[in-house]
Formats: C-alpha cells, structure tokens, sequence
C-alpha cells in the first residue's frame, strides 16, 4: 500500500527550471521544479534507463541527460508519444518535510 514518505526537506529541492534525483528507499525518484510547482516521478526513462534527475528542465519538460526524450512531470507522459510514461509520485510538504507517496 502506498504510503507518504520523506524525501527531502524544502531547502534540498531544485530551484525553478531544474530537476534533482533523492534516493527513497531502493529507488531513484526525480523532482523537478517548473515554475514553482514540485514533481516527482521515477528517475528511470524509458528509452534506455537515464537518470532523468539529472538532465535538465526545458518548456516545462523534463529532458534526459541521454537522449533527450522530454518527459511531462505532471503526468510522466513522453512527450513524443504520450501513451508512453514513467510513474508520477504525490507530493506534498508539511513544515520543512517533502514528502512523497510511493
């Protein structure tokens, strides 16, 4: 059953137009800040398993460092065809904890 974990704390998360790969638990979760708004989602794209966390936040999309397959942090969804996705995490903060439902 999923459940809200602890991720991170405000002060860790990417400034507006990055993304961050944190560790929880035996995964790799990606957050990305677009515009203010915080995503997580898994870190693992699709094509051929590149650390999403680490590439680059574009147009409101998330750009893998390998490839560069633009992943929406909203929905996971690839934005070349979007019936492809990673999973989308909820988030939500509570004091100075991100928290992340996984």
């Amino acid at each position: 059953m999923a459940e809200f974990r602890k991720l991170a704390t405000k002060a860790e998360l990417p400034e507006p137009g990055k993304a961050k790969e944190f560790p929880l638990g035996d995964k790799m979760v990606c957050v990305a800040n677009v515009g203010g708004v915080i995503s997580a989602m898994d870190n693992v794209c699709s094509h051929r398993g590149g650390p999403l966390g680490t590439g680059v936040v574009m147009d409101g999309k998330v750009i893998c460092p390998w490839h560069g397959w633009a992943y929406d942090p909203q929905t996971g969804a690839v934005a070349h065809n979007p019936a492809m996705k990673v999973a989308v995490y909820p988030v939500k903060v509570e004091g100075d904890d991100v928290l992340v439902e996984i």
